[in-house]
Parts: C-alpha cells; sequence; structure tokens
C-alpha cells in the first residue's frame, strides 16, 4: 500500500511501512529520550530553564540524528528507492520533533514538579497508544506491547531519576 506525499511541488508514493516505521521510530524515540532527559536533568538541577533547554536542544539535535541513523539504515538495506529513503529521513525527524516539542506546554505553564508528573503521564498516554494501534494491526496482543515498551519507558525514568540525584549530589553540590 502506498501513500501520497506532497514534497517540492511533486506528489510522491511511498510504502506504507515505511511511513509506520518512521513514524513508530520519532515516537518510542522522542517519548523515551525526552523523558530521561526531563528526569535526570530534573533530579540533578530542579530547574526550569535547564530542563527547557535540554528539551530544546534534544528537539532538533536528537531528532536530526535519529533522522540520519534512519537515513543510513534504510540505505544499507539496499531495497529502498532514494525518495523513500529521503522521505523516511524527513518523516523521522518530523515526528521526533514534535513528540519532543509535545512536553514543551506543560513547563511553560505548570510548576516544575506537576510538569514533570504531568509530562510522565503523557508520556505514558503516547507510548500506549501506540503501542495498542501497533499490536492489533499486528493481530499481536496490546497487553503486552504495552507493557514492553511502558517497562523500557519506566526502566529509563527511574534510572535517569537516580542517575540526577547522583550527579546532583557528587558532581554539582
Amino acid at each position: 500500500m502506498f501513500f501520497e506525499i506532497f514534497i517540492n511541488d511533486k506528489f510522491y508514493l511511498m510504502k506504507k511501512s515505511c511511513l509506520k516505521s518512521s513514524f513508530g521510530f520519532g515516537i518510542a524515540s522522542g517519548v523515551i529520550t525526552t523523558l530521561g532527559l526531563m528526569v535526570g536533568l530534573f533530579a540533578s538541577t530542579n530547574s526550569r530553564g535547564v530542563v527547557l533547554g535540554g528539551i530544546l536542544t534534544i528537539a532538533v539535535a536528537d531528532s536530526m540524528a535519529d533522522a540520519v541513523g534512519m537515513h543510513f539504515s534504510e540505505e544499507s538495506e539496499g531495497i529502498h528507492t532514494e525518495k523513500e529513503i529521503w522521505l523516511t529521513t524527513i518523516y523521522t525527524f518530523l515526528s521526533k520533533l514534535v513528540v519532543t516539542a509535545s512536553f514543551l506546554p506543560l513547563l511553560f505553564l505548570l510548576s516544575l514538579k506537576l510538569a514533570m508528573i504531568l509530562n510522565i503521564i503523557w508520556g505514558f498516554i503516547l507510548l500506549s497508544v501506540f503501542s495498542y494501534s501497533m499490536a492489533k494491526q499486528q493481530k499481536n496482543s496490546p497487553f503486552r506491547a504495552i507493557s514492553e515498551h511502558v517497562l523500557i519507558m519506566a526502566f529509563v525514568i527511574v534510572a535517569t531519576y537516580y542517575l540526577g540525584t547522583l550527579i546532583d549530589k557528587y558532581i554539582i553540590t
């Protein structure tokens, strides 16, 4: 199955699987990387400015790095057209950027602690909805898919929280 995509005044076709893999990678990486960074920076500095700066930085830098990584991966398979490779690159960048940026509004509107809690819930929702959708399409157990991805997210949150507290205790202070 193909999607029509408008880029540079021309319509290109892209395999649905390329679009789904780009989008899925952007969601998973955006949620887990952003929450890990936010929690680690919060635990080590308790500074809204530092957390915001970290998110804004990875929104651009890590989104571009992941997009280039997907570009290399697609190229190395040797089965995709140049257009498919570039569209995968663009969709990976955009999905990761949008997902990462989706954690910013609460940080501007609420106290840092409340924003952190609600952003963890937001990340849980994003991962759960995508995991459910993916599992249903593949006729797999949604519970297993959600559990697996949320467990990875929880591990990253716990690990970066304790790493942040160690950084605060032994390096910053």
